[in-house]
């Protein structure tokens, strides 16, 4: 034990022992260069060095293009293209096999190979079709020829018993002006113009829900609004429309701007029509201008 003991200590001293490394010049044996150092940390030099330069091979490979040289090491950039690809190949398969199913389909089609089925087309044995009444009844026929003969879209003009129906309603006058042309029904004029002021409002004559605003050659933009007892008021050539068709108005209302659009018509102004039950009426007849 004591011999053991005493080969370990002899060892760490030779590792602890300072040497003396001195380069010298052979013809003059001049001292150029001496280094002094113990095998221990001659170890310890040795072991940095080599870890410093395993972690610097490391990095080079792992953050460098050089990794690309490296057998076996596949690019990142081509990774991610080759998946693009992949599922471009996908998506392109795919759509080649719908549209080879649609072709098939369309062809089979003009060729009159149509597939039905047999269970589609069989006839329901569970009711006796030839006792069914198809016809109309007695009260629905009465309906039909009540309804046919009830003239719902006359242009009639200026009658009595469409004038009664209105009388207790309070107007709105749309647009405050000058009337440059009268309502004429024998002339098929079913309202009146209305000249005014530029970029004046229109206004809605009673509460109602616009059921057309739309622009045609003839008329311009136009707004045509339901209201209550089957009275139907309309306003043409207007430049600009502030309402659309489903909005619900209120007497008053602006819905419209006064304009010129259209060709049936010489300038700026409103052409105004009220319609009772499918008949024209003269505005001027319930309203002051």
């Amino acid at each position: 034990m004591t011999e053991e003991k005493d080969t370990k200590v002899k060892f760490l001293q030779r590792l602890l022992h300072r040497y003396r490394l001195v380069v010298m010049n052979d013809d003059t044996f001049e001292e150029n260069f001496s280094l002094r150092l113990t095998p221990l940390g001659l170890l310890i030099l040795l072991g940095s060095v080599t870890i410093v330069m395993v972690m610097l091979v490391t990095s080079l490979i792992a953050f460098t293009p050089l990794r690309e040289y490296i057998p076996g090491y596949a690019d990142v950039g081509m990774r991610r293209q080759l998946i693009s690809l992949t599922l471009r190949s996908d998506s392109l398969e795919q759509a080649l096999t719908e549209q080879n199913i649609f072709t098939n389909n369309v062809n089979n089609v003009l060729k009159g190979n149509i597939k039905t089925d047999s269970a589609q087309n069989r006839p329901d044995k569970s009711k006796e079709y030839d006792k069914l009444r198809l016809g109309a009844t007695a009260n629905e026929a009465s309906l039909k020829h009540s309804i046919e003969s009830q003239d719902q879209y006359s242009l009639a003009y200026g009658t009595e018993s469409s004038k009664s129906g209105i009388s207790n309603f309070s107007f709105f006058t749309p647009l405050k002006g000058i009337v440059s042309a009268q309502f004429n029904g024998k002339e098929q004029h079913y309202g009146i113009d209305i000249v005014g002021p530029e970029n004046e409002a229109i206004k809605a004559t009673l509460d109602g829900t616009v059921i057309l605003a739309s622009w045609s050659s003839e008329t311009g933009y136009t707004i045509t609004i339901q209201h209550s007892n089957n009275l139907i008021s309309v306003y043409k050539h207007n430049s600009v429309l502030l309402k659309k068709v489903g909005d619900y108005i209120n007497a008053g209302e602006a819905i419209a701007i006064i304009g010129n659009s259209g060709e049936q018509t010489t300038g700026p102004h409103l052409h105004f029509e009220l319609w009772y039950n499918g008949t024209a009426i003269n505005p001027q007849e319930y309203m002051i201008f």
